[in-house]
Order: structure tokens, then sequence, then C-alpha cells
């Protein structure tokens, strides 16, 4: 194993306008050693790039799997579903994906989410404020969901453009 793959997991984090990102994830069924590998490769690829939060799809996976660490506390969701919410933030996003890029994004504002962890454990999940909308986030990439989505058709497009200049039209 090389240095490079010690550091990140040997996970290349795909960049918008990958058309990878759009594609809706599989849940997962099989939760074994390969699995909790992937998951701890997810997390040090997401450290390697300063990130907060990490899905499957932005790797190639298309498995509902995502990885969050905030405040010292780390996050497995696989398979997440919220099943409360509630108030409304505001607030600035921004994504792996699509690098220096950020936008203002409303999402709820408290959310529970019932989850497996690697080894398949069921887990009921709360998360407030930022938690929260870093679950929210993640959780949308399992469904092909970008936070470009949410934002007008002017803002999305001046942020697709920022987002070409930075790839040169490669992802």
């Amino acid at each position: 194993m090389s240095e490079n793959e010690i550091i990140d997991g040997g996970l290349e984090v795909l960049r918008y306008p990958n058309p990878t990102l759009k594609k809706k994830s599989e849940p997962v069924e099989v939760f074994d050693d390969e699995l909790a590998k992937f998951v701890e490769n997810l997390f040090a690829a997401m450290r390697a790039h300063d990130g907060v939060g990490l899905a499957a799809p932005q790797v190639g996976v298309h498995k509902k799997i995502a990885v969050i660490e905030y405040e010292s506390k780390s996050y497995v969701l696989i398979n997440p579903k919220v099943i409360e919410q509630s108030g409304s933030q505001d607030g600035e996003e921004g994504c792996l994906s699509f690098p220096g890029i950020y936008a203002h994004v409303t999402r709820p504002e408290k959310v529970k989410i019932e989850t497996y962890d690697e080894h398949g454990d069921k887990k009921i999940i709360e998360g407030e404020g930022y938690t929260a909308r870093a679950f929210l986030h993640e959780m949308d990439h399992l469904e092909g969901k970008l936070f470009i989505d949410y934002l007008s058709n002017l803002k999305r497009n001046a942020i697709k453009k920022k987002a070409l200049k930075h790839t040169g039209g490669h992802f």
C-alpha cells in the first residue's frame, strides 16, 4: 500500500459535473469486513480533504453510506432515513465535490434519523444546527441530489460555471 492510500483511504473524491454525482444509491444489504474497511477509507478520504462529511457516491460507490465528523463526534450513516424534522435554518454549505464553492441553503434546524452503523446495528441519532445540516447534505448525496439543487436557477448556473472553471471541465 502506498503512503497516499494510507492518508486518503485510496479513494478519489469526484468533482462536479461528474454525472455519477446525480445517480441514486442502492441500500446496503451486506454488513461485513469489506463494508467496515470502506467506511474507514471514507473517513480517511474526508479527513484528507478537510471535509466534515463524505458520501459514498462522491467516491463513485452507489451505496447508501455516508460519514460525518464534527465537533469531535463521528457518525456513520448507512441506509439512513429521516424520521423527524423541525424548524428551519439558513446557512452556508460547501461540498468536497465543489471545492472552494459555497452557497446559502435552507434546511430543517433539527432532525432525528434512523440509520445503521458499519456493523449492522440500528441507531437513532439526532442532529441540531450544523450537525443536522451535515446529516441532510450527505443524505442528499445518497439520492443523487446536490446542494446547488436548492438554489435559484440564476445562482445554480453561476456556481456551475465557477465549478467548471475550477476543474477545467474535467471531473
